[in-house]
């Protein structure tokens, strides 16, 4: 059984730092791009970030670029989401999400292209 768990969320004044992991088990990623998406309370699920199997390769979304920054360590088969300045406005449940076609990175950015997502973490920032 493939299991995604996110960790490491909580609640954090702005300004402040938080880093998030997402550790998998029951298959490799190692071949595979990762993603983090989130969903703010009333708003619709929103992809937050990508990155490719080597790690070589980062997508964000603008309004996160320089603030955010994603990584994975494939011999843990974990991928991590370190933010910093967060602002009230990150205040979300964030997932993790793997793909099962390998060395694919089209459409990043499509929540449909993931078959493996975490349960989530909530993430709330204060003002």
């Amino acid at each position: 059984q493939v299991q995604l768990v996110e960790s490491g969320g909580g609640l954090v004044q702005a300004g402040g730092s938080m880093r998030l992991s997402c550790a998998a088990s029951g298959r490799t990623f190692s071949n595979s791009v990762m993603a983090w998406f989130r969903r703010a309370p009333g708003k619709e699920q929103e992809f937050i970030a990508a990155i490719s199997w080597t790690g070589h390769t980062t997508f964000y979304l603008d309004s996160v670029k320089g603030r955010f920054t994603i990584s994975r360590d494939n011999a843990k088969n974990t991928v991590y989401l370190q933010m910093n300045s967060l602002k009230p406005e990150d205040t979300a449940v964030y997932y993790c999400a793997g793909r099962e076609i390998e060395y694919d990175i089209s459409r990043y950015e499509w929540a449909s292209r993931y078959a493996y997502w975490g349960q989530g973490t909530q993430v709330t920032v204060s003002s």
